[in-house]
């Protein structure tokens, strides 16, 4: 719910170029920002927790092979759980896109049921819930890898360099441990690279999941390539390719740094730190 509002304004900006917050505002209110959000919620529990179980899998799996502390091994790690956690997730992200997209008084979409029977009864089944999977994980790849490849590096940074401003004792495992607003930074600073590098792939893949809902978006039913390039042409790079980004830093920012505090302070507080 943290990052859902900034999520439906960007999605907005997208479809039509002239909307902006406040005529969202005024469209309808301010439940209008949180649109979808019930579609959101119900992904996020399943997608944070598929996402760091299977994080903490492939951590152990490439140490093996890679050794641990392995640059490569942080970033397949990252990378391999916000594989598993969309490809297990993804429908529900494009549910979650047709109901925020949903204008004041339509009633194209009842709910989130109604969303998914629609989507594969007109839409070619499963491929109808899964457009725009491909681009989604070529985007999911560098995205998941550099936050957590970087989370770790950052946060081993602090461990190095110990201080009692950055850093805490555990007091079940002994070892030391990031403080929470060490922790917040790292997390921004991950969710800050993560989203720069990754965001281009992530407007094409948005673009994509609203062209079976939008005339206007049908040109977009191609390849993924063919989507980058059109939009490239169309729009350019800052109005095109990063067009609302500064909200999309708004919302993805604080969104990762909470996800990553609250993943290492429920460590400590189920003593899942290892002990020295």
């Amino acid at each position: 719910m943290l990052g859902h509002s900034g999520d439906v304004q960007q999605s907005s900006r997208l479809a039509q170029d002239s909307f902006r917050a406040m005529k969202t505002f005024l469209a309808g209110g301010f439940r209008n920002f949180y649109k979808g959000n019930g579609a959101q919620m119900v992904r996020v529990f399943p997608y944070s927790a598929l996402q760091f179980l299977s994080y903490e899998f492939y951590k152990k799996v490439y140490a093996e092979t890679l050794g641990t502390g392995s640059h490569i091994a942080r970033f397949l790690s990252g990378s391999s759980a916000g594989v598993t956690a969309v490809t297990l997730t993804y429908p529900l992200d494009v549910v979650r896109a047709r109901l925020a997209f949903q204008g004041p008084g339509q009633q194209l979409y009842r709910g989130i049921g109604h969303v998914l029977v629609t989507l594969f009864q007109n839409e070619g089944g499963l491929r109808g819930l899964y457009r725009g999977y491909t681009l989604t994980m070529v985007g999911m790849v560098p995205y998941a890898g550099l936050s957590f490849y970087s989370f770790e590096t950052l946060k081993g940074f602090f461990l190095a360099f110990p201080h009692s401003a950055t850093v805490t004792r555990d007091s079940y495992s002994g070892t030391l441990i990031l403080s929470v607003p060490t922790t917040l930074f790292c997390g921004a600073m991950s969710g800050a690279l993560a989203q720069t590098f990754s965001y281009p792939l992530d407007v094409c893949r948005r673009t994509m999941q609203l062209s079976g809902m939008i005339p206007e978006f049908a040109k977009y039913r191609g390849s993924i390539f063919s989507t980058f390039l059109l939009i490239y042409r169309e729009h350019g790079i800052r109005n095109g390719l990063y067009k609302g980004m500064s909200i999309n830093y708004m919302r993805a920012i604080p969104m990762i740094s909470v996800s990553f505090t609250t993943y290492e302070f429920l460590k400590k507080v189920f003593k899942l730190n290892p002990r020295q």
